[in-house]
């Protein structure tokens, strides 16, 4: 059984609601009725009435069982702008109405109040519209001031052991991080981990140094990073500064790390010092690994808010939806 299989199993009993904002786009309206036929999970589209109707008869799928919401209309709408205003003193109503109005909006509001368990956009929209949405609403982990993304990396064979599991980040959001931000990174990643992953995370800080090999001040940063992970998370199984070989292949660490490590060798989470590096480990290992790629998923939000690339597939909607409600389990 695949992966994506393992986990649609695992959601389809708990019976959990994803929000789709828009339900203009006829995949929207696909994925949906796929979700909800396949006892998945209890979809919501969100969208004008006139818009939806179109997209379903682009579709060629209706969305009986369905609920659909048109969020200017919406019932909830009042009651999320007063939520959303509570405290602030910086945006009126009139103003919050309009935004709360807009579905991306919506829907991740719907999150924050607990009117559906995550919310899942970004056929029609940027991911940087996605993750304002969820920092406005939603708000990001306690102790974490840094959005980001991880990829689900499905390895058919390595070392021996069948479709191993690797969590790579940041790979799609943060360029050239700082060394706080690197540590947000791998703090939000090692939770992800813990709620997607049959074992407890194992973070490597990756470098093109294996603990003082180089010096440079891209080193320096990821060591930098590390020291503020490990003040804020103790606990947590974290290490660097590693080259890539030396966080995964036992035999590599026994000869490049000499002193006592709970993660070289042994890594499952793979964290990279920039987005260059990130993206292109990622593309690598899923053409030349024949490596499944899942994600980007966005992580590090007190709630769960996922991303789709523009072009995304109905079966890519449906497994994004799938794995952002399994970090519910």
């Amino acid at each position: 059984m695949s992966v994506i299989n393992v986990f649609r199993e695992k959601v389809r009993a708990k019976q959990l609601s994803v929000v789709l904002p828009e339900g203009a786009d006829e995949r929207i309206i696909k994925a949906a009725r796929i979700l909800k036929d396949e006892d998945i999970a209890k979809p919501i589209v969100l969208g004008k009435p006139e818009q939806i109707k179109e997209a379903i008869e682009k579709a060629g799928v209706s969305l009986d069982g369905i609920k659909t919401i048109n969020p200017r209309e919406g019932d909830k709408l009042d009651a999320y702008v007063e939520r959303y205003i509570a405290g602030r003193d910086d945006i009126t109503a009139g103003v919050a109405k309009r935004l709360l109005a807009k579905p991306v909006f919506y829907s991740a509001m719907m999150v924050a109040c607990g009117d559906a368990d995550s919310a899942v956009g970004g056929v029609a929209h940027a991911t940087s519209t996605i993750i304002q949405a969820g920092t406005l609403t939603v708000g990001l982990m306690t102790g974490i001031k840094t959005a980001s993304s991880y990829f689900l990396m499905v390895i058919p064979e390595f070392l021996g052991e069948k479709d191993k599991l690797f969590i790579y980040a940041d790979c799609a959001v943060n360029i050239d991080p700082t060394a706080e931000q690197l540590a947000d990174i791998a703090l939000a990643s090692a939770e992800s981990a813990r709620r997607i992953l049959d074992t407890e995370p194992r973070v490597a800080m990756l470098s093109f140094s294996t603990r003082g090999s180089a010096s440079s001040p891209s080193v320096d940063k990821v060591k930098k990073a590390l020291e503020i992970a490990r003040t804020h998370s103790p606990q947590l199984a974290i290490d660097g500064e590693f080259q890539a070989d030396s966080a995964i292949v036992p035999a590599v660490a026994a000869r490049k790390v000499r002193d006592q490590s709970n993660v070289a060798g042994k890594a499952n989470v793979l964290i990279f010092p920039d987005l260059d590096s990130g993206n292109i480990a990622y593309k690598l290992t899923q053409y030349m690994a024949n490596a499944q790629a899942i994600g980007p998923f966005l992580q590090g939000f007190a709630k769960p808010i996922a991303d789709l690339s523009r072009g995304a597939s109905v079966e890519d909607i449906v497994s994004t939806a799938i794995l952002t409600l399994v970090q519910l389990l």
